[in-house]
């Protein structure tokens, strides 16, 4: 059967680099779905709510292909939804929760995507307002922009950046930062979602972050490990891996400053801000079975005035502090 279809919309260079890096071949696609498709009799203790081709590949394209390694992920991401019910119930973007942390910038998105054609996504820590944002909130507002952006074939096969400032991110936030949700976030992104990412850069981070790392370190594999750069204040480090004209001044790059506002505005429509239901944006990429009363969607509030401009919290010292030691993927300093 000829699957063209299934790369409906990719490039020629896409295309092509889904052959040299994931190993995809357009001439045995539907063989390589359907021996992952066959597999799924294997796990009857997991409730798999999509099958179809499109939404196999992407397991398959986050796996390079590997089918056993493609179906182990296939089987966690719906596990993990089952494991969690809580976090997937209403899980849309007017959910008041999520709805926001969206609004708060966690996470945000840019538009433009770096020169290897991969998306990138900020978290501000210093933003969150821990008594506005449960953590939980915030990580399902992330596992919802993922599962909204992977739509895009072009991202399937390019993936994800990830930049976490930590500018001003207090000891007291981090306290809240424990290892059991930390451990929660590690399975939804890496154990259980299928993107590809190509890095995570923590820029500014205060050494008790760099004491949570290490904390975390065990839960994570060997291929995340390599691609956790800890930048510290040096933004030519973080230049040499993505380029300054791909990232916001905030990040010492030719674009304007980040706003906030941007991606909530594209998940919610123009009206994002108002406190009334969202009915045209009833996302729900699970297509999950669940009874959910309109009692659950009070109304969230009004977001608040930041005691402090997001600019200025996110502002990076531009002084070359020169190659310190953190510049290193984490692995050298083990």
């Amino acid at each position: 059967a000829d699957m063209t279809h299934l790369q409906a919309g990719l490039s020629p260079e896409t295309i092509e680099k889904a052959r040299l890096e994931l190993n995809e071949n357009p001439d045995i696609l539907h063989q390589d779905i359907q021996q992952v498709r066959d597999m799924i009799i294997t796990r009857p203790d997991i409730g798999f709510l999509r099958t179809d081709d499109a939404f196999i590949l992407r397991f398959l394209r986050a796996r390079k292909f590997h089918q056993t390694e493609a179906f182990r992920l296939l089987a966690q991401y719906f596990q993990y939804r089952q494991l969690n019910l809580d976090m997937f119930k209403n899980f849309k973007a007017d959910d008041p929760g999520i709805k926001r942390a969206l609004t708060d910038g966690f996470p945000g998105v840019l538009e433009n995507r770096d020169h290897c054609g991969r998306k990138i996504l900020l978290l501000f820590a210093a933003n969150w307002d821990q008594s506005r944002n449960s953590f939980i909130d915030i990580l399902r507002a992330i596992l919802l922009s993922l599962e909204v952006l992977i739509e895009d074939q072009e991202l399937q096969i390019n993936g994800f950046i990830l930049i976490i400032d930590w500018s001003n991110f207090s000891f007291k936030q981090a306290s809240k930062l424990t290892p059991s949700i930390l451990k929660l976030a590690i399975e939804g992104l890496q154990d259980s979602f299928p993107a590809r990412f190509g890095g995570v850069h923590f820029v500014n981070q205060p050494w008790y972050i760099h004491a949570l790392y290490t904390l975390i370190k065990p839960f994570l594999k060997d291929k995340t490990r390599k691609r956790i750069f800890l930048h510290g204040n040096n933004l030519n480090s973080l230049h040499q891996l993505i380029h300054p004209e791909c990232l916001p001044s905030e990040f010492g790059g030719t674009l304007p400053p980040y706003d906030m506002g941007t991606w909530a505005r594209t998940l919610l429509g123009p009206d994002y801000s108002d406190e009334n239901e969202y009915t045209h944006t009833s996302y729900n990429a699970m297509h999950v079975k669940h009874a959910s009363s309109n009692l659950e969607r009070e109304a969230s509030p009004k977001p608040m005035k930041r005691s402090q401009s997001v600019v200025e919290a996110g502002t990076l010292k531009h002084e070359d502090q020169g190659e310190s030691e953190n510049t290193q993927p984490l692995l050298a300093l083990d």
